[in-house]
């Protein structure tokens, strides 16, 4: 299909999502609340708070609950998956994230074996921590590090980088490709030998209500949701509309189809025949029951969304 073409159809897709009434505003697991409480009763140990959030949705989802917090620590806010997200406005990012008073900002990608950020990142802590008062801790020669975030933002990923980078050590946190894996504060993980620094990991929390669930449909979209407690089916429409919407249209050529398309429900009946996904039912006829074999859409839209996690849709900024 002609560039003039895809245009010309584009030009009639949607320009504004139906959320047909959903609510995602209110999944907030128990131990996300005894989550809060014990980062709260760990802060008086703690020099600096590392805050990882997902590059491509640098300003939704941010817990409000954690600007307590954030008020009374130093704090460094790491925006990872750096790879996966469109960054041709990342000075503009940073200027609304320095008027919002966060002025100590990395942009990462913790899975590399090898990421600069990662080295930058011991010295910004130490830069940050040295233009504080320690209080309770001015005599304690090691330093200890607060990772806080939403669910599925790469916490784990960080510290398993500072130990492969800083101590030559494999992964000492557990990673995992959905929320929920860290569901209670750790112990003191170290991360550097000069000057020895420690971290606490802790289980990624939400904000217990989602205001806007637009916001919310970004954060199931970049996986900090469970994908049954939306829906595959909302989570896939929404991303295609975010596609079209960014004229992001690399899926196209990912599935074969014959060009840009505005109907979630034709894109995952082309992705189920393309990657060979098809059940079984019961359909009701005038002679009695059959079984047919139908496209299986719930598969179509799970590989639809595994691929945009996986980068394999382009680079892509949500906000």
């Amino acid at each position: 299909m002609k560039l003039h073409q895809i245009l010309r159809n584009v030009e009639k897709f949607r320009t504004v999502f139906d959320f047909g009434g959903r609510d995602v505003a209110h999944w907030f697991p128990g131990h996300m609340a005894k989550g809060i409480k014990q980062m709260r009763s760990n802060l008086r140990n703690v020099d600096c708070i590392i805050e990882i959030h997902d590059a491509r949705i640098p300003f939704s989802g941010r817990n409000p609950l954690f600007q307590e917090t954030l008020d009374v620590r130093p704090h460094v806010l790491i925006l990872n998956k750096m790879d996966l997200a469109d960054l041709s406005r990342k000075k503009r990012i940073l200027q609304k994230l320095q008027r919002d008073g966060v002025k100590n900002v990395l942009f990462t990608d913790c899975l590399k074996q090898r990421d600069d950020s990662i080295n930058n990142l011991v010295p910004t802590v130490m830069d940050v921590i040295g233009n504080t008062e320690r209080f309770n801790r001015d005599e304690i020669t090691n330093y200890c590090v607060m990772v806080i975030g939403v669910p599925n933002v790469g916490k784990s990923s960080l510290i398993n980088a500072l130990r492969r980078t800083n101590l030559k050590k494999g992964r000492a946190s557990r990673v995992g490709g959905e929320p929920g894996i860290t569901k209670a504060v750790l112990t003191k993980i170290q991360v550097c030998e000069r000057p020895i620094i420690y971290l606490l990991d802790t289980p990624g929390v939400l904000n217990p209500k989602i205001e806007n669930i637009e916001t919310g449909l970004k954060l199931a979209l970049c996986g900090t949701i469970l994908d049954h407690l939306v829906g595959e089916d909302i989570i896939a429409d929404y991303l295609l509309y975010s596609l079209n919407r960014l004229q992001k249209f690399s899926y196209v050529e990912k599935y074969e189809l014959q060009g840009p398309c505005d109907d979630i429900q034709k894109v995952l009946k082309h992705i189920a025949v393309k990657i060979g996904k098809t059940k079984r039912v019961k359909a009701i006829t005038g002679i009695g029951n059959i079984t047919v074999t139908v496209p299986d859409f719930t598969s179509a839209a799970y590989d639809f969304i595994r691929c945009f996690r996986k980068g394999e849709l382009g680079q892509v900024m949500l906000d």
